[in-house]
């Protein structure tokens, strides 16, 4: 009995503690994962960027690189003619632009629940580094393109979205200022009210719908890995594009991309980067892929010491060439005033070599036959350099602060630009270019005062009497 009792009473302890601990630790909830919020128009930004670097990886887009970018007149006179090279800046570009992306990215990553997905700077590192792909992040051609159906998707609705929202705002502003306002009173007041009120309720609703069906509403976890798995394919594509063996990966299986309209392998069954389309041969021997694949590239990108881009010049020279085109086509409507602010733009080293063309030309400017071989020698110049800078400020615009956050217009890379060209053959051309205006300005003006001269005195002529 004695025993009983014991065990009667141990076991009781034994259940009150459970008890305890039941009721004192309560059963963990499933904490919602969070929205992105009014990071929406943000992460469209990103998005819509994503969705351009997949468009400009395109086979036609490729093949257009090759066959225009690289082979522009004046990008062979003062960028260079090699082609390895040139491609190389190319990829190195796209490169950089995809990095860029995937820094935003991986800021966003850290709010992420998914661990897979908080260290996505690391695991892009690695695919990019060494290749691997841990998660099967890389989508299929197909399912890429069904991919980026949804950015652009998401983009549209995101970007409705926010304008709903300022419609909304412009609304509820009207509705302070018609309670605060003195100048209504009674039944007038009071239907705008209504009206206003009525406006705001639907206006509401619209930008409920819109948030549901945006990026607003959407977990971290979602859009992160939505944008985890565009870049990492984006990224693969570029190495298969550029035929760039260093952590190439197995898994796009549309082989027979630029590869087979640039240049076709014999066996189109196989895929490999071998028959990739722009062959770079030269410049990855020359690459150190132990610093890394960005690293690399990064350091590609930056311009040598002979070029405008490294001088800080690059803008300002497309400035004045474009300048200095539009004068040539109208030399006539060139004013003294804006001669002398032309010249205020050269920088020193020009006006050296304008001084130097200029020394023992003299003041007379009257041959017609010198003025059109001027004329079309300016137009030949211009032909190939005038391109080079009016790319430069179409990308420099489109990268500019108030731009960021939206989609490039066109598919100018740096190499199309000022940016790596040799500072002295563009002084050069430049200052040509000065010399054939310098001339051709003093003939449209001789030419003018001999007609205003001839007809002054054929007026005389007519009215001997008023003459004298």
């Amino acid at each position: 009995m004695a025993l009983e009792t014991w065990l009667i009473k141990v076991k009781t302890v034994i259940s009150h503690s459970f008890d305890s601990v039941i009721t004192s630790t309560p059963i963990p909830k499933p904490s919602k994962k969070s929205s992105v919020g009014v990071l929406a128009l943000e992460i469209a930004g990103l998005m819509s960027k994503l969705f351009h670097l997949w468009q400009s990886l395109s086979d036609k887009n490729i093949i257009r690189v090759r066959n225009d970018s690289v082979s522009l007149d004046g990008v062979h006179k003062i960028v260079s003619n090699d082609e390895s090279f040139l491609l190389g800046l190319a990829c190195a570009e796209m490169a950089e632009n995809l990095r860029l992306v995937a820094k935003s990215v991986s800021r966003l990553s850290k709010r992420c629940g998914d661990t897979s997905l908080r260290g996505f700077e690391h695991l892009f590192d690695e695919f990019a580094n060494l290749g691997r792909d841990t998660n099967c992040w890389v989508l299929s051609w197909k399912d890429m393109e069904a991919k980026t159906k949804k950015l652009d998707r998401y983009v549209t609705v995101t970007a409705t979205l926010y304008k709903e929202i300022e419609e909304l705002s412009v609304l509820e502003n009207g509705l302070r200022k018609a309670l605060h306002c003195g100048e209504l009173e009674g039944t007038t007041k009071e239907q705008k009210v209504l009206d206003l009120q009525q406006k705001i309720f639907w206006q509401r609703q619209e930008v409920k719908y819109l948030k549901d069906r945006s990026l607003w509403n959407r977990s971290f976890d979602t859009v992160v890995l939505i944008l985890a798995k565009s870049i990492f394919t984006i990224l693969a594509r570029i190495k298969l594009v550029f035929g760039i063996a260093h952590g190439y990966p197995t898994s796009l299986p549309r082989c027979l991309s630029a590869s087979a309209t640039v240049h076709p392998t014999e066996n189109p069954t196989t895929c490999n980067f071998v028959s990739g389309p722009l062959k770079i041969s030269k410049l990855e021997g020359n690459k150190d892929f132990s610093t890394g694949f960005f690293e690399t590239n990064t350091k590609l990108l930056n311009p040598p010491a002979t070029t405008l881009g490294a001088a800080a010049l690059a803008l300002h020279y497309a400035n004045l060439i474009i300048i200095l085109e539009k004068m040539i086509k109208s030399p006539q409507l060139v004013g003294i005033d804006a001669r002398d602010d032309l010249y205020a733009m050269l920088p020193n080293s020009i006006r050296s070599l304008l001084r130097a063309r200029l020394k023992g030309v003299g003041f007379s400017a009257s041959d017609p036959v010198l003025a059109g071989e001027w004329r079309d020698a300016l137009g030949r110049i211009l032909g190939w350099l005038s391109p080079l800078a009016h790319n430069m400020i179409k990308w420099q615009s489109e990268r500019s602060f108030e731009q960021q956050n939206l989609v490039p217009k066109t598919n100018v890379f740096l190499l199309q630009t000022l940016f790596f060209a040799n500072k002295e053959k563009t002084e050069a051309a430049i200052t040509e270019l000065l010399v054939g205006l310098n001339y051709i300005w003093r003939f449209e003006r001789e030419m003018t005062a001999k007609a205003l001269f001839e007809c002054a005195n054929f007026n005389g002529f007519l009215n001997p009497q008023n003459s004298s």
